[in-house]
């Protein structure tokens, strides 16, 4: 017979912790896929291989999004941030050096779909490095929990 403790209020804080965070970047992830959807249709006829980057960010966000939702592996922030990041290093060379065969948006900084692009970048981003330090306070939790036990028991 197994006898469970009852929920604290800890516990409902860390679940809604949890689903807040994954929400969020869920959200964000499709956010991204959204903003270069909508960016792609020009790119198409411009700069073919930057649609199809475009492309690669839409689905690897979408995918990313999905195992966000459904998975507690580390490498799943992982990927949401470094896949926000790898956007954020487009624009910016875009922006300063250029891209071959796409030097038109050299200095552009204030476009509307990128000033968007920037801001769930930069939240998807954020909050999966705040999701990779939640990863390790439980075990820190766990060992500070072990040695009070031990001390006590030691007294």
């Amino acid at each position: 017979m197994t006898h469970e403790r009852p929920l604290t209020q800890r516990d409902l804080h860390d679940v809604a912790r949890d689903w807040a965070t994954r929400s969020v970047v869920a959200v964000g992830l499709a956010g991204i896929a959204l903003i270069h959807l909508l960016d792609s249709i020009g790119k198409y006829g411009e700069t073919r291989y930057i649609f199809w980057m475009y492309v690669a960010l839409m689905v690897g966000s979408l995918l990313t999004a999905f195992a966000v939702l459904h998975t507690r592996a580390k490498l799943v922030w992982l990927a949401s941030g470094g896949l926000a990041a790898s956007a954020v290093i487009g624009f910016v060379l875009s922006r300063t050096t250029g891209l071959p065969d796409a030097t038109g948006d050299i200095g552009n900084w204030t476009e509307p779909l990128g000033l968007a692009s920037l801001f769930v970048e930069g939240l998807v981003i954020a909050v999966s490095a705040y999701a990779l330090t939640l990863h390790r306070r439980p075990e820190a939790v766990v060992q500070m929990t072990r040695r009070r036990r031990l001390e006590q028991q030691a007294a």
